[in-house]
């Protein structure tokens, strides 16, 4: 009923908004949520933020505990504003971010899309935010002894500074230690994003040696039992793919979050006329799901059961969670179907999960991961997915 209130009533409201004046007034909304207990009570209610029966989507990975394998992605709470509400929200973990050592504005605007017709987005943000001190103190701040609790993992997510020049490897390596060095102590799990489209050369940090020399540079930092991920892109070829996992193996990085916005505009429903007076930027929704899946599947078959694969890329359904889980992921993001489906997606998709969990046969959902049948849902469950639900 809630998402059925959003799309007919909400959404259409917000999507005569520009994408980022839509973003800022839903931020403003949420307000109330992070800071008055009451009201976060009144949305977990509303979100069943236990979400499934018997808790079937509940999992540990990385010695945490998730309460539903169903993430938000980094990008949605830049600067850690309203973790609390997220989590009330019926997210399962937070990727926070990303941040970077110095503080930036965004790239010009405009700088944010939507592609209604596919469902998706496209952005050229840049990693706009407040920079990763004030960050850490936001965090620091909401974990403090005696105040509500999150409630759920948080993950801090770090890039590259504008204004470090990318062929100068020494210095990008600084600027990362330096974002790493100010939000670690505050996130349960810190991703290195090396893969978004949007800031200038940062993607050639996936080649090996750089790769290599950043990802060391990083593990060495952490002390034990701190947990390191690298995000990566679905653009890769199979060659550099290796090239990076490889690095993973060696460097013995906690985890993968696969896959970052594509700069591909294959399939879209979109008119080719509109794509391209929208230009450059990463695209993410429904048009990155299958590329995801095959992502997931490889990083899994590469580094077997011992990393943590977190797979993102068009979740709009429970569905599509499965496929990714059954696919090999461990844990599930979502973002554009996030602002497509309303807020309360997280906890339908949850709830919708833990019913094809059960379907499968399975205790857990922790025991379908890696176990890709066909389409990756369970046999002898129709997809839906030709006439998913588009309300």
């Amino acid at each position: 009923m809630q998402a059925v209130v959003y799309a007919r009533a909400l959404r259409p409201l917000l999507f005569l908004l520009p994408p980022d004046t839509a973003h800022e007034l839903a931020f403003m909304a949420l307000g109330p949520v992070e800071h008055i207990g009451w009201v976060r009570a009144c949305f977990r209610a509303l979100a069943g933020t236990r979400h499934a029966p018997n808790g079937r989507i509940a999992t540990r990975v990385m010695g945490l505990d998730f309460p539903s394998v169903v993430g938000l992605a980094g990008g949605f709470d830049k600067n850690a504003r309203r973790p609390r509400a997220l989590a009330a929200l019926g997210f399962g973990h937070l990727e926070l971010g990303t941040v970077t050592a110095r503080s930036q504005a965004a790239n010009p605007r405009p700088n944010l899309f939507r592609l209604r017709a596919d469902r998706a987005l496209v952005n050229r943000l840049g990693f706009p935010n407040e920079g990763a001190e004030q960050l850490a103190a936001r965090l620091r701040d909401v974990r403090r002894e005696g105040r509500a609790p999150v409630g759920v993992p948080i993950g801090v997510s770090i890039g590259k500074s504008r204004v470090v020049p990318v062929d100068d490897l020494a210095a990008v390596v600084a600027d990362y230690v330096a974002a790493f060095d100010a939000v670690h102590g505050v996130a349960d799990f810190v991703v290195v994003n090396v893969s978004s489209p949007n800031t200038a050369g940062l993607r050639t940090m996936q080649a090996r040696d750089h790769a290599l020399a950043l990802l060391s540079a990083l593990r060495a930092r952490a002390s034990k039992g701190e947990r390191l991920l690298v995000k990566i892109a679905p653009d890769l070829t199979d060659a550099q793919l290796e090239d990076v996992l490889s690095v993973v193996d060696e460097v013995g990085l906690d985890g993968v979050v696969a896959t970052n916005t594509t700069i591909a505009r294959v399939g879209l429903a979109t008119s080719a006329a509109e794509v391209e007076a929208i230009g450059a930027g990463g695209l993410s929704g429904p048009p990155l799901r299958q590329r995801s899946v095959d992502i997931v599947r490889r990083v899994r078959a590469r580094l077997g059961r011992r990393v943590a694969v977190i797979g993102v890329g068009g979740i709009e359904e429970a569905e599509h969670a499965l496929a990714l889980v059954r696919a090999g992921a461990d844990l599930v993001q979502m973002y554009t179907g996030f602002v497509y489906g309303g807020p309360l997606s997280a906890a339908r998709i949850g709830r919708d999960l833990g019913r094809l969990v059960e379907q499968a046969g399975a205790a857990n959902i922790g025991d379908l991961v890696g176990s890709l049948d066909g389409a990756g849902l369970p046999r002898g469950f129709e997809q839906e997915d030709t006439k998913t639900r588009r309300i």
